[in-house]
């Protein structure tokens, strides 16, 4: 079995600053789905990988 990179899980907290957003907004995606992640407790932990994936797949209109 060999040991994969699984990459770092980040707090909403971690996430939202990465982004540029605020927490609820990571609430939002995460309960939208757009963005996986994994509970633990009560909160919630998100990939790296996946924001990254999140943020180069992510389509916007600047004006």
């Amino acid at each position: 079995m060999a040991n994969e990179d699984k990459g770092t899980f980040l707090t909403v907290a971690e996430v939202a600053d990465i982004m540029r957003v605020s927490k609820m907004t990571v609430y939002r995606l995460v309960h939208a789905g757009d963005l996986p992640a994994v509970r633990v407790g009560r909160s919630f932990r998100v990939n790296d990988k996946a924001v990254q994936d999140y943020l180069n797949n992510s389509v916007y209109d600047v004006g």
